[in-house]
């Protein structure tokens, strides 16, 4: 894809109705890392900065979220190729990071995992994770946890309840429903079609 067909399609997305606020480059940066296009990542961030970064602030919000999107899409097409792929498009995205937009490790984290990993009980963790799969699956969502439980092993829903648990289901960074874009926009690129 070229730069000029990438902004064509950064600029229509951006004024998608019926998104949340600010999801369009969330959905632009996963759906590209999934395509294994790390290097148009930081593209949609400078677009997302020229945009809506007036303020240091934004800017900031606009890198750790796109940071925090790319996480949350990493662990969805299974390991380690997604895991790559994230890897590859969170560097290509710190190549043009200012150093003031990016959290450093072991330091202050906004998403708090490590206080959640460490501090938290898992069984609110577990249990937040829960109420999340149950919203994006719904009606179906105790059919589908059963087939994982009984699928020879239980241990794929044990996974499920971790993944949906301690990384999808944090909202600190995101929102419920801008989770729901990520874990879409990570989807359609590998044809899942359920």
């Amino acid at each position: 894809m070229s730069k000029i067909q990438l902004i064509s399609l950064l600029s229509s997305l951006c004024f998608t109705p019926n998104l949340p606020p600010q999801a369009w480059y969330l959905i632009a940066g996963v759906t590209l890392s999934t395509l294994n296009r790390a290097d148009d990542v930081p593209d949609v961030f400078q677009y997302a900065i020229d945009r809506h970064g007036s303020s240091a602030e934004a800017r900031l919000q606009i890198a750790r979220r796109m940071r925090e999107a790319l996480v949350k899409a990493a662990p969805i097409g299974g390991l380690p190729k997604p895991l790559i792929q994230t890897i590859n498009a969170l560097f290509a995205l710190k190549r043009v990071t200012p150093q003031a937009l990016t959290d450093e490790p072991l330091c202050y984290s906004p998403t708090e995992r490590s206080t959640e990993v460490y501090d938290v009980p898992s069984s609110r963790i577990l249990h937040r994770g829960q109420s999340f799969f149950d919203q994006i699956y719904g009606k179906v969502s105790k059919r589908v946890m059963g087939q994982m439980d009984h699928s020879g092993t239980e241990d794929l829903g044990i996974v499920a309840r971790l993944m949906y648990g301690y990384v999808l289901s944090n909202t600190n960074v995101l929102s419920a429903a801008e989770s729901s874009f990520v874990l879409i926009a990570s989807l359609i690129p590998q044809d899942v079609s359920n």
